[in-house]
């Protein structure tokens, strides 16, 4: 006797899911280009990177470290979650400190590159 077919149950998104889905769509965007994105921080195939941004199914293990490596959202939504709140301004913190030393390098080269060039007339 064959079982009836047809009558798959598909269980709900759990909060972790929904969440981290929230997390990268608000930081990435829900394109293609927020897909290859994911793809490219965790190696991870098309299909997972789909279901993650759209909270079906969440990262595990590795591949949510490095999520949390390369967005700020991630790393926020985990701490969050686990009731460590009080963390988060660090990390924003944190990301603000290397944005500021990117743009001061670049301002730097920049000037320099202008130095290189000589006086204008």
């Amino acid at each position: 006797m064959f079982p009836k077919a047809g009558n798959i149950r598909r269980k709900p998104p759990d909060r972790f899911a929904r969440e981290i889905g929230e997390a990268l769509r608000g930081e990435l965007g829900s394109s293609h280009n927020a897909i290859k994105t994911v793809m490219g921080w965790t190696g991870a195939s098309e299909r997972s990177a789909k279901n993650w941004l759209s909270g079906t199914h969440g990262p595990g293990g590795w591949h949510l470290i490095l999520l949390a490596r390369h967005s700020e959202a991630v790393i926020a939504t985990i701490l969050r979650l686990a009731e460590r709140d009080q963390l988060i301004p660090g990390v924003r913190l944190r990301a603000l400190q290397v944005l500021l030393v990117q743009t001061a390098t670049e301002i730097g080269d920049a000037f320099v590159m202008d130095q290189r060039r000589g006086p204008r007339s």
